[in-house]
This record gives structure tokens, sequence and C-alpha cells, in this order.
């Protein structure tokens, strides 16, 4: 009976650990998003200025 109890409260440990990873897990995930697509952003915005000043200096 005791090798029971055990066993359940060792399984309740580790799903509640899980569920605290997720709960930290999602909003980060998200920031990370956010910051990936703004730094892509800016990286994006930096080559068509450069583009920009090849094309005209061309002309």
């Amino acid at each position: 009976m005791n090798l029971y109890a055990s066993t359940f409260l060792i399984g309740d440990m580790i799903f509640q650990l899980l569920m605290l990873l997720i709960l930290f897990a999602i909003p980060a995930v998200i920031i990370i998003l956010f910051i990936v697509l703004n730094k892509r952003k800016k990286r994006l915005e930096r080559i068509e200025e450069k583009v920009d000043r090849l094309l005209s200096d061309r002309d």
C-alpha cells in the first residue's frame, strides 16, 4: 500500500513540473518569436536601404 502511495506522489510531482514548464514555455516562446520577427524586419529594412542606395548610385 505504501509503494502505491509513493508512486502516486511521484507521478503527481512529475505532472506538476511538466505543467509548470509548459506554463513558462508558452510566454517564453511568444517573446522569442516577437524578438526574432523584429530582428528579421530590421534586417530586411537595412537590406532594402542598401539596395535602394546601390540603385540610386548606379543611375
